[in-house]
């Protein structure tokens, strides 16, 4: 748990400054991503050397976080998804509810939010009466009082960065 703790420290600290070369690199990796460092040269026009040292960059600087393989929970068994709005006692602190969270499967990623709720959770589930058992199992943490859920009907926008990346190139010094 420390050392992923000092890796969103890591990641939340520092920003790359990103050129057309990268985005290019990134955009021919997250298009394929088992395509090997000379075929993606080849496509690049650029040099192997520069194309492994651009992943090795942009890995180095958190921008690239992984290569294994996006998993849908639908086609593993998991086809509703829903939004937990988590109320967590004043003096239990997030930190026990995130391991708490971070011990049930179902729990795909959870964030310490500002409004309404102390943290927001995305959930998954076999079934709603599957959901029922995810939420219960949620709020056997005592530091939570209260959560609100909210069932996803569709995916309008599945999760994406990559047009995010594109427009943070920063452009050449003139």
């Amino acid at each position: 748990m420390q050392q992923y703790d000092e890796t969103l420290d890591n990641l939340h600290n520092r920003e790359a400054d990103m050129d057309e070369i990268d985005s290019k690199v990134i955009d021919l990796f997250a298009s394929e991503p088992r395509l090997g460092v000379l075929e993606a040269s080849r496509r690049l026009g650029i040099a192997r050397g520069t194309v492994q040292a651009r992943l090795d960059k942009l890995s180095a600087a958190g921008v690239i976080t992984g290569w294994g393989p996006d998993l849908s929970p639908e086609a593993i068994g998991y086809p509703v998804t829903a939004f937990l709005t988590l109320e967590i006692r004043q003096g239990a602190g997030h930190d026990a509810v995130a391991q708490h969270l971070a011990g049930i499967p179902e729990v795909l990623e959870a964030y310490t939010i500002t409004g309404a709720g102390d943290m927001w959770a995305r959930v998954v589930a076999r079934s709603n009466a599957d959901l029922q058992r995810v939420i219960d199992l949620v709020l056997t943490e005592p530091g939570i009082d209260r959560s609100t859920t909210v069932i996803a009907l569709a995916t309008q926008i599945p999760y994406r960065v990559v047009p995010l990346a594109r427009t943070s190139v920063t452009p050449p010094p003139a």
